[in-house]
């Protein structure tokens, strides 16, 4: 990557990684007020992930011991020495005319010296053919360097110690064959070795096969003004360093005839992409178990969308797969123009460390996205993790949105062009049959429009959840349109107070929702029970006027501490559900307010922020999870500076 590529990827990523305070009581336990057959059937909310959590791809198929071995036998192999517009072989297999080194025969071929042409290979269908390059220079300009037309399978190995350079363009062929790579093969094709390899395309692709493609080793340096690497049934990594700057994707496999093909693979290497198009696009699925990944799309975020010929749009994504994705490990940096990741179907995070940056979604699925493990940081984007369902079980994500910071949302990508400045996804969108599911990890979300918006339902089990929420009126630190509860896990949300949500009365743990005095980012928040012990504690980046909070230590029928910025506020949780927002008819957010900095003649109040609440109107109909409302303590009320006034709707 160059230099100043480099420098701002990592400026941008520094620049979002916020040191969060935070702690919570953690651990799952099971409620006194629940039965085991009850805590069991909310404990299977991990099923929904099940379907996405097997792996698309088996690790042991991928490669052969050949591919991973880059080994040969120089002592029988067949010596071709390149010379210009000529060559001589060892061997009757190796054939020369008019600029073109053909090899029609099974063996191990060790290339050398300087060549303007081609080397060609035309051998039997079932013969595996190697061509060792030990200080090779291959330059065409009417076509490519490399030109597997027939054979079994083709090895470019790279010598140890080596320099080699490949040169060419596009060309088609008398047939009409289109031969678009330096390298180009019609059978598989696998690069080894443990030497370097610099592959220019002027025109084209650096590398392409139309079966499988494996580069299992070596430095390759690819500068290409079509794909960088292209397999059309497969790409599959084992190691390697590849540095690739391309006019379209970085790494692409698509095959639309067969079923199962056009995916891509990853296990190791050092991957560097520079891209106008996609970092990494499968047409089937996209798998990565390990590896170092540096990708920048499109630009990265804020750079501009280029079109093809038609006046299509390019797509510009960090990492895409028409079906599933499975991220299992690796280190992974993105800065995508479009989406960071992008699954046409679901996709899953079981491990590795991430960091993403991106023009639209953090990470989006189609379908279900599951994050069950790793570390995950999306430091800007436009909504930070969108899908049809949300899951987490497992992982630490921390994500800075411009807009929502999770979003389930059925139907398909809005596209990063479209998204930010655009219409609301809702109404792109629609649904309702979609949904989040919090049973695991630590997530921490900091949100200038919804902190946690699922068109269906949430549900949180599990887990530690931290909010830094909207400061404006027209979103919410959590919003939801179909049934919220709260079984089990630490949350604590802050945003404004005028689209306040509390869960409703599904839930079967504690949960508070109150609105405080105006406070600024870095005011902590911290919820205290009768003996002064720390329940829950979260420093949010934004300034808030609402909190919510839930945790397992909260009993009915005992008092709590509630502080924000200096303030206190004491409540005594009668009913499980304390304070409504607009997530029900009944119940105002209430408690005793206390100004330490007043002494005693502090001020005591009622914090009027929901619908129905003394003082206030009905709840405009539509709103569901009515629950009731908590008591307050103290002889004197008055509006709390901040809070929602009475009889406002």
């Amino acid at each position: 990557m160059k230099r100043k590529t480099w420098f701002r990827l990592c400026a941008l990523l520094l620049a979002g990684l916020t040191a969060f305070s935070l702690t919570g009581c953690g651990g799952k336990e099971e409620p006194a007020n629940v039965s085991a057959a009850e805590w069991e059937n909310v404990d299977a909310s991990s099923d929904q992930a099940a379907a996405v959590l097997e792996n698309p791809l088996d690790p042991e198929e991928m490669f052969t011991e050949r591919d991973l071995e880059g080994e040969y036998d120089a002592s029988s192999a067949v010596l071709v020495t390149l010379e210009g517009s000529t060559a001589s072989g060892s061997d009757p297999s190796v054939i020369v005319s008019d600029g073109v080194v053909t090899i029609t025969a099974a063996g191990v071929y060790i290339l050398s010296g300087n060549l303007e042409g081609m080397v060609a290979v035309e051998a039997a269908d079932t013969d595996k053919v190697c061509l060792v390059l030990d200080g090779a220079e291959i330059s065409n300009k009417t076509g490519a360097a490399i030109y597997a037309k027939e054979a079994d399978k083709l090895f470019v190995t790279l010598a140890e110690g080596s320099q080699n350079s490949l040169s060419g363009t596009s060309d088609t062929t008398a047939d009409g064959s289109n031969i678009d790579g330096v390298i180009f093969s019609r059978c598989d094709l696998t690069v080894n070795g443990t030497g370097n390899l610099q592959i220019e395309a002027a025109e084209g692709h650096g590398i392409a096969a139309k079966d499988d493609l494996v580069i299992a080793g070596g430095t390759l340096t690819v500068n290409a003004a079509g794909h960088g690497l292209e397999g059309k049934d497969s790409v599959r990594i084992a190691d390697g360093q590849l540095d690739i700057t391309s006019g379209k994707d970085g790494i692409h496999s698509e095959n639309s005839d067969e079923t199962g093909k056009g995916f891509v693979y990853v296990r190791g290497g050092l991957l560097s992409l520079v891209c106008g198009g996609d970092g990494i696009s499968a047409g089937d699925c996209l798998q990565i178990d390990g590896g170092d990944f540096s990708i920048l799309a499109g630009g990265g975020n804020g750079g501009n969308a280029a079109t093809d010929d038609d006046g299509s749009i390019v797509s510009a994504k960090g990492l895409k797969a028409g079906e599933g994705m499975r991220i299992n490990g690796g280190s992974i940096l993105v800065d995508a123009l479009d989406d960071a990741l992008h699954g046409g179907g679901d996709l899953a995070v079981t491990g590795g460390a991430l960091e993403l940056v991106s023009g639209d979604d953090g990470i989006h699925s189609d379908k279900t996205v599951t994050m069950a493990g790793g570390s995950v940081a999306v430091t800007d984007s436009y909504e930070g993790i969108e899908g049809n369902d949300v899951v987490i079980s497992g992982g630490e994500i921390r994500i800075t949105a411009s807009d929502d910071g999770l979003n389930a949302a059925g139907g398909n990508d809005g596209s990063g062009l479209q998204g930010p400045g655009g219409m609301d996804r809702r109404e792109a969108f629609g649904a309702e049959d979609c949904s989040i599911t919090i049973s695991g990890g630590v997530l921490v979300v900091n949100a200038a429009g919804d902190g946690i918006d699922s068109n269906g339902d949430l549900t949180v089990t599990g887990g530690e959840t931290y909010v830094s929420g909207p400061e404006n009126g027209a979103n919410g630190a959590i919003d939801y349109n179909g049934q919220g509860r709260i079984t089990g896990g630490v949350l604590v949300a802050v945003g404004s107070a005028q689209m306040a949500m509390n869960f409703g009365d599904g839930s079967t743990q504690g949960s508070i929702l109150t609105n405080v005095s105006e406070c600024r980012a870095q005011d902590t928040v911290q919820l205290l029970d009768a003996e002064g012990n720390v329940l829950a504690d979260f420093t949010p980046e934004r300034s808030f006027s609402s909190v919510l909070v839930s945790c397992p230590g909260l009993v009915q029928g005992q008092t709590y501490t509630l502080s924000a910025g200096g303030q206190e506020l004491q409540i005594v949780l009668e009913e499980l559900i304390y304070g409504n927002g607009m997530g029900g008819m009944n119940g105002g957010m209430r408690g005793r307010f206390r100004d330490p900095q007043a002494g005693e003649n502090g001020m005591d109040g009622e914090m009027p922020g929901g619908f129905g609440g003394p003082g206030g109107r009905e709840r405009p109909s539509g709103g569901q999870d009515r629950g009731p409302r908590g008591e307050i303590q103290g002889e004197e009320r008055g509006e709390v500076p901040g809070s929602v006034p009475p009889g406002d709707v």
